[in-house]
C-alpha cells in the first residue's frame, strides 16, 4: 500500500543545505525589525526586510498597538461575518478606500488570504485569469481555487499579453492580474499599456500593490498614482499590510458593489478569524504616517540609490529594478548560497532566492533597505558585498 507521507521522508534538499552550512531560511531573529537585529547572539545589519519605511518598530505605531490591546484585547475570537467585526475594522476600510482613491475597501487577515479570496470569488466557470509569469504565488493559488482558467504571459511583455488576450473567446470573462512591483526583481508592471490592452479586449484589471503601497507615487498611494491612473482605469487594487504598514493583513479596494460582493463571497474572509484590532490599529496609524510625512519615503529612496550605485560600480548585476527591491543576480543556486553564507559571516542579513522561486541560472540575493538605515550601515553593506564577491570570484 502507498504511504502518502513517504515523500516527506525522502525530501532531502533543505537537509543537505543544513549539513553544508548554507541554509539561509527560518533564521531565529531575537529583536525587532530594525536596521540592526540580533541573531544567535550576534548583531547583524538587516538588509533583507520588507519593513521599507521602518514603521514596524516606530514609537507611534507601538503606542497605537498598545492602546488597541488595552481596548479590545488580543483578538476577536471569530470571523467578521459573525462576532469579529469592530469599529476599528470599519474605520480602517474607509481609510484605505480614501487612500487608494476607491469607493470602498475590505480587509483580510493576511495578504495571501486576500488574493486567495478575491481572485477565487471573481472567477467562475468559463472565465479566464491572465497573469504575469512572475506574479506572486498567492495570485496563482487564488486562480487554482477558482473555477476559471489561468493563462500566463511573459514577464512585462505586452506583445505576449496581447497574443494571450487575442486567443481568449470574446464572450469569456477576462481578468488581468499583475503585481505593481514584482517582489523578487523590483521592477514595475507597464500599467498604462496593460490598461490599453484591457480596454481593447474587454478585460478587467487587478493590480497587487503589496510592494508599491507607501513606495510608488508622489504620496505613496502606489502603482496607479505612479502612472497617473487613479480615475477608474484599474478595477481593483489589492495589497498586504506586512510591508510598509509594518504589521500583517491584506486589503482590496474598488467599486462599492464589487467590495460588497467580495465581503459576502470571499471564502478566505468569511471563514477566517478577523484581523486582530492591534493589527488594525497599527495599519491605521501607518496610513496616517505615510499620508502626512513623505520624509521616510524620501530617505528610503536616497539610501537605496546609494546602495544601488555602490553595488553596480562593483560590477554586480541588479537587473531592471526601479524600486527599493534590489536583486543582486548571482547565477547558480550554489554560488548564491555561498554568497549568502559569506555575507552572513560578515554580519549582513540578506535573503538568498534560488530556483524554482526564480528561473534556473538566475539565483539572486534579495537586498532591501529601510528608511531608518544610516549611511554608515549602507557603506558596510557595500563593503561586505565587495569582499564576498571578490572572494568567490563573482566580481573582479
Amino acid at each position: 500500500m502507498a504511504d502518502i507521507l513517504e515523500k516527506c521522508r525522502n525530501w532531502k534538499d533543505a537537509k543537505m543545505a543544513m549539513r553544508m552550512g548554507i541554509y539561509g531560511y527560518f533564521q531565529p531573529i531575537e529583536s525587532a525589525q530594525a536596521p540592526e537585529v540580533m541573531l544567535n547572539g550576534k548583531r547583524f545589519i538587516m538588509a533583507g526586510s520588507n519593513n521599507y519605511l521602518g514603521l514596524a518598530n516606530d514609537p507611534e505605531m507601538k503606542k497605537a498597538a498598545k492602546e488597541a490591546v488595552e481596548k479590545f484585547g488580543t483578538g476577536c475570537a471569530g470571523s467578521r461575518l459573525l462576532n469579529g467585526n469592530t469599529i476599528y475594522h470599519d474605520r480602517l476600510e474607509e481609510q484605505i478606500a480614501r487612500f487608494k482613491r476607491k469607493e470602498a475597501a475590505l480587509i483580510f487577515a493576511a495578504g495571501y488570504q486576500m488574493n486567495l479570496g478575491v481572485v477565487s470569488a471573481l472567477l467562475k466557470k468559463g472565465d479566464y485569469a491572465i497573469v504575469d509569469k512572475l506574479d506572486h504565488a498567492s495570485i496563482l493559488d487564488g486562480v487554482k481555487l477558482s473555477e476559471g482558467e489561468m493563462v500566463r504571459f511573459k514577464h512585462n511583455d505586452m506583445a505576449d499579453l496581447e497574443r494571450v488576450l487575442a486567443k481568449i473567446p470574446e464572450e469569456a470573462g477576462k481578468l488581468i492580474v499583475v503585481d505593481g512591483v514584482f517582489s523578487m526583481e523590483g521592477d514595475i508592471c507597464p500599467l498604462p499599456e496593460i490598461v490599453k490592452l484591457a480596454n481593447k479586449y474587454g478585460a478587467k484589471i487587478i493590480v497587487d500593490d503589496a510592494h508599491a503601497t507607501g513606495i510608488l507615487g508622489k504620496t505613496g498611494r502606489g502603482t496607479c498614482e505612479h502612472f497617473g491612473l487613479e480615475n477608474g482605469e484599474v478595477d481593483l487594487v489589492v495589497g498586504t499590510c506586512s510591508k510598509t504598514f509594518g504589521t500583517v493583513g491584506g486589503f482590496v479596494a474598488g467599486d462599492a458593489d464589487i467590495i460588497h460582493y467580495l465581503r459576502h463571497n470571499a471564502r478566505s474572509q468569511i471563514f477566517s478569524a478577523a484581523l486582530p484590532p492591534v493589527c488594525v490599529a497599527s495599519i491605521s496609524k501607518a496610513l496616517d504616517l505615510i499620508e502626512n510625512d513623505t520624509s521616510r519615503r524620501d530617505s528610503l529612496f536616497a539610501k537605496t540609490e546609494k546602495l544601488k550605485k555602490g553595488l553596480s560600480e562593483l560590477g554586480f548585476n541588479l537587473g531592471e529594478s526601479e524600486t527599493p527591491i534590489l536583486p543582486v543576480i548571482i547565477g547558480s543556486n550554489e554560488n548564491c548560497f555561498k554568497m549568502w553564507k559569506a555575507l552572513n559571516e560578515m554580519g549582513i542579513f540578506v535573503n538568498p532566492v534560488v530556483s524554482p522561486a526564480v528561473p534556473p541560472g538566475r539565483a539572486l540575493i534579495r537586498v532591501t533597505l529601510m528608511a531608518t538605515h544610516t549611511d554608515e550601515q549602507v557603506d558596510k553593506i557595500i563593503a561586505s558585498f565587495a569582499a564576498a564577491g571578490k572572494a568567490l570570484g563573482l566580481i573582479k
